[in-house]
């Protein structure tokens, strides 16, 4: 990818051979940022295990991401008024299960309730392909539809690494106060810990990194981090 003439002055301004503290990271970070937009604050960090595809989970971040999270809940019945008094944007059974699966995705995030899952479960090519199917796991297969609604629209968010072991999340915004920042990104690395395999060896989080949208990578010392939670 080319960047231009203001990227690379930017660029300039951080040493990438350097580990920041995280204060130090977030605020280059936040200056290096140079989008027109209220960009997103977005984080990267490689964890060390061999079986990637059980490094999966939640985390809930203190201030929420920024982001207006659109909630679709599958539910019939009592549980529907509770949803939409929850502020779920969309509600509904059978009628919503059609459209879904026509392949409307025109939402951010979705719940089911248990009774629901067995038509649920069909629409895995369009939910799954989008990363929206509901999962016990993470809480959002439940008939605590309120709670669900509750945890997502305050900023709780999946995580899952990619094929080279890298989570990518957004944490938050450009605007958002440098300690909400950090806040937040101190609960995405102790979640991670918590939620460490009982067989991971070594040092669990190999690196960490924070950016701005379309910004610069600015490394942070992790250990820093790992060693204030422990």
């Amino acid at each position: 990818m080319k960047h231009g003439k203001k990227y690379k002055a930017l660029k300039e301004k951080v040493d990438r051979e350097k580990l920041y503290t995280l204060n130090d990271a977030i605020a280059l970070a936040k200056e290096t940022s140079y989008t027109k937009f209220d960009g997103t604050i977005e984080i990267a960090t490689q964890v060390n295990y061999k079986s990637l595809q059980n490094v999966r989970g939640t985390v809930s971040l203190p201030n929420g991401n920024g982001k207006k999270v659109r909630v679709l809940v599958f539910c019939k019945g009592d549980k529907q008024n509770e949803a939409k008094s929850a502020g779920a944007e969309f509600v509904g059974d059978m009628d919503l299960i059609e459209k879904v699966s026509k392949g409307w995705t025109d939402f951010d995030a979705c719940v089911a309730t248990p009774d629901m899952m067995k038509e649920v479960g069909k629409l895995g090519p369009v939910l799954g392909r989008k990363g929206l199917m509901p999962k016990p796991k993470a809480g959002t297969v439940t008939n605590d539809v309120t709670k669900a609604i509750t945890e997502l629209k305050s900023g709780k968010v999946e995580y899952r690494p990619d094929k080279g072991g890298v989570i990518h999340l957004g944490i938050g915004k450009v605007s958002f106060d440098s300690k909400k920042i950090e806040e937040n990104i101190t609960a995405v690395i102790s979640t991670l810990i918590k939620d460490r395999p009982s067989d991971a060896k070594g040092d669990y989080i190999k690196n960490l990194s924070v950016s701005a949208t379309m910004g610069v990578g600015v490394k942070i010392d992790s250990k820093e981090i790992v060693n204030s939670i422990n």
